[in-house]
């Protein structure tokens, strides 16, 4: 696009919300600009719980329309994204004290009948002495509740969306901060700044302001507007432990503080716990896990199972702030998960700031929010993003295992590891990612635990990858295997391709 093209929409903010409105705004047809100041997903969207779910304990606060439309959501996104998506079985012990286990039925009840569940099997209960889903857990629990969700990859999703947003004309702009939005000629003149520091301005007739925590400030500050909503920061770490049993369940463990935390198996080789809920005040920047939220974890969850759970045994932290919509609960967790939007057109020209939401209603909120903008926009096109896979999931659910084994058909050096890793991270692009190599020593230098250099310069050239860090954390979480020396000898090698030519997108 020239400078002086007028985009319909310009995005603040590269994550799944962000993402998700610019791919489907993209696929009917309107030019879109986004603009992210780090990298894709680096905020929010990378530190969830990796769960596509309906939040079974919203149900406990009267959140029925959100809890309904995750719910549909699940199976939705299941379907587009198949190879970053699956579902996993949950169990819920009963644990006397707390809720009781006939309310427990009830909520499952309801999980199973609100969103129209028509793939994933359904809730039942479990004698926990002779069920081994019961075998982890300490011998005191006798009665259990088995339940359908999904996990996610979630920087992974936002990363498709954002992939397939510029296959179908848009711009996606990493590494580049908006400065300030003013309105002039008709349009918003959005001045942005790349990593190079040099400064241009993207004209465009509708503001999107995803800045997920940030929305707030980049509305008043930037923008120039006067927020009448507000956004409430909340943070939520986990930790990752070698895996602690060896069943595939995951687990939900109520807590006497009226929370609940999972116990999901994680890459394989380890289990991650979490979340905490508690208000953050700061810079959403510099939020990291403390000892006080990895000790109650490690509590929460040994509480529940056979061998605890020591601090001693956290092998990776990472902590996320949620801008959840501020409607003054008196409690973190108790806060709305819902979205909402605030649109203001100050001179007839609108800015939309998303507030709130979860990754797995991402793409409800997308076409809500071209909804709300539709008077502002020519010949509003139709929703689309339902059945339309995502870049690599176009083959059936359920059949990712059957992707895997025609990789080892067609790349026989590969090992059953690298060959499930590329099945799960790419699905049929995996053959693009391996092209026509006839041996491991044709996908170039090895960085250690099947990350190559073909890889490497796949992630640069099509999925926004400018760091190590964007690879072993966000495109991978190859950095739970790798070492310091082999993420630095990463890291020098990307800089050095970049110094070549930065890959633009």
């Amino acid at each position: 696009m020239t400078l002086d093209h007028i985009y319909d929409l310009a995005i603040i903010g590269g994550g799944v919300n962000g993402c998700g409105i610019a791919r489907d705004a993209a696929g009917r047809g309107y030019s879109v600009y986004l603009c992210e100041m780090n990298d894709l997903a680096s905020g929010t969207s990378s530190w969830s719980s990796k769960l596509i779910h309906g939040g079974l304990r919203y149900l406990e606060f009267y959140e029925f329309r959100l809890v309904r439309e995750a719910l549909i959501e699940r199976e939705v996104l299941w379907g587009i994204a198949p190879h970053i998506i699956a579902p996993q079985r949950f169990v819920l012990p009963h644990h006397d004290g707390l809720r009781p286990a006939w309310l427990l039925r009830l909520g499952l009840f309801l999980y199973d009948h609100l969103g129209g569940r028509r793939r994933l099997p359904p809730a039942r209960t479990l004698n926990l002495r002779r069920d081994i889903a019961g075998k982890p857990l300490k011998p005191g629990f006798k009665t259990g509740f088995s339940y359908s969700d999904c996990t996610v990859d979630d920087a992974r999703l936002v990363v498709l969306n954002a992939q397939d947003a510029v296959a179908r004309g848009a711009t996606i702009a990493t590494q580049t901060k908006a400065i300030r939005a003013e309105r002039g000629d008709g349009v918003w003149q959005l001045e942005v700044e790349d990593a190079t520091q040099a400064r241009h301005t993207v004209k465009t007739r509708i503001v999107v302001n995803a800045g997920g925590p940030w929305v707030q400030d980049i509305l008043t500050a930037r923008v120039g507007v006067e927020a009448t909503a507000h956004v409430r920061l909340v943070q939520g770490s986990h930790i990752v432990v070698p895996r602690l049993y060896d069943n595939n369940y995951a687990y939900t463990f109520q807590h006497a503080d009226g929370r609940v935390i999972f116990v999901i198996p994680y890459q394989r080789d380890f289990t991650l716990i979490g979340t905490t809920d508690r208000d953050y005040e700061g810079d959403p920047a510099a939020v990291r896990a403390t000892q006080e939220e990895i000790d109650y974890l490690c509590a929460a969850a040994s509480e529940y199972l056979a061998t605890p759970v020591l601090p001693s045994d956290v092998v990776w932290s990472y902590s996320g702030v949620r801008p959840l919509y501020d409607d003054h609960a008196s409690e973190a967790r108790t806060a709305t998960r819902d979205y909402m939007f605030e649109l203001d057109a100050p001179e007839g020209l609108p800015v939309l700031s998303v507030f709130g939401g979860k990754i797995t209603t991402y793409r409800k909120l997308a076409e809500h929010a071209l909804d709300k903008l539709s008077p502002y926009l020519r010949s509003a096109g139709k929703p689309w993003t339902a059945d339309t896979p995502l870049p690599g999931g176009d083959f059936p659910m359920g059949e990712v295992d059957m992707l895997v084994q025609r990789l080892l058909r067609e790349y026989p050096f590969l090992s059953q590891r690298h060959a499930n890793r590329l099945a799960h991270a790419y699905g049929t692009q995996a053959e693009r990612v391996l092209g026509r190599a006839a041996s491991f020593a044709d996908l170039g230098r090895d960085f250690g635990h099947t990350l190559t250099e073909r890889e490497v310069r796949y992630l640069m050239a099509h999925e926004f990858a400018r760091t190590a860090e964007d690879v072993v954390w966000r495109r991978s979480k190859l950095g739970l295997w790798l070492s310091r020396e082999e993420i630095a000898a990463l890291e020098a090698w990307m800089a050095a391709q970049s110094n070549l030519g930065a890959p633009a997108h």
